[in-house]
């Protein structure tokens, strides 16, 4: 469980003790774009701890999905170097399980069949694949639709399928791309609180990028704000708020108008980034 404290600071003053489960040096990421080189990434230092619930936050365009890539394996740093646990990364691995805004649901599988994919992959006997796929659909209310196929449900069921199936190889490391951007305001919000809830249950690292800002007050532990192009993080800021944490609380606005004011700034160089391609081409 996480310490319920109740300010809001930089990470500075607090000392935590758990283990650098991710840690990022000098990381660069360069796309070459015909004609001209972008810079997505310019020398991000991160260190998330085991246990954490981090939330990288920021515009389009600020490399926060680059970064997520990154760590997953998916994209390798130009420059830099990202460890797990201390070992380079270089390809994807199971110790790290990915959710993406698109659910990702194989269409011809039942809810089961989809939850049971990986660890069919990996060869386990039957009777754990079966168990483990009923744990995780009670878990995620999701036993009454185990015989549905996607196509039946609605999108906050799919993603509750999507995080059921990343959930049964237990990676140690959870890594979302905005998994709750394309939902309705109140399945969000439950989905949200779904997601807290397995994460006290189970201890997970969480990698967690968004463009919400309320998002991201409401499940962080820590917000890393990034810069728009080239990303680089701009603050660093622990939520040392007790959990469930209330919107409208006078400690959880504080911190909203001031981050609002950090993306903000970012959002207008993207804009006047925007403006200028327009008037070249």
């Amino acid at each position: 469980m996480t310490p319920m404290l109740k300010t809001v600071t930089d990470t500075a003053p607090q000392v935590d003790s758990r283990p650098v489960q991710i840690q990022a040096r000098g990381v660069d990421k360069v796309f070459n774009v015909p004609g001209h080189p972008v810079v997505a990434l310019q020398n991000i230092d991160l260190d998330v701890r085991q246990g954490e619930f981090v939330c990288l936050l920021g515009p389009s365009g600020c490399g926060k999905s680059t970064l997520l890539n990154a760590v997953a394996g998916f994209q390798p740093p130009t420059r830099g170097s990202i460890l797990v646990e201390g070992r380079p990364i270089t390809e994807p691995g199971p110790d790290r399980g990915m959710v993406f805004q698109e659910y990702a649901l194989f269409p011809w599988m039942t809810v089961a069949e989809n939850v049971a994919f990986g660890l069919q992959i990996k060869k386990l006997p039957k009777a754990e694949i079966a168990a483990t796929v009923e744990r995780l659909l009670e878990k995620l209310h999701l036993t009454d639709f185990r015989n549905r196929y996607p196509k039946d449900l609605s999108g906050g069921m799919r993603q509750r399928v999507a995080i059921a199936r990343v959930l049964a190889l237990d990676s140690p490391i959870l890594l979302m791309d905005e998994p709750f951007g394309a939902l309705d305001a109140l399945t969000r919000r439950t989905l949200q609180d779904e997601l807290l809830r397995i994460w006290e249950e189970v201890g997970k690292t969480v990698l967690f990028v968004t463009h919400s800002i309320e998002e991201s007050i409401y499940l962080a532990d820590r917000i890393i704000v990034m810069t728009y192009r080239p990303g680089t993080i701009k603050r660093d800021i622990a939520v040392e708020m007790p959990r469930p944490r209330d919107a409208a609380a006078p400690e959880f606005n504080r911190l909203k108008r001031e981050l609002a004011q950090l993306v903000m700034e970012e959002q207008q160089r993207f804009s006047q980034d925007e403006i200028r391609s327009v008037t070249a081409d």
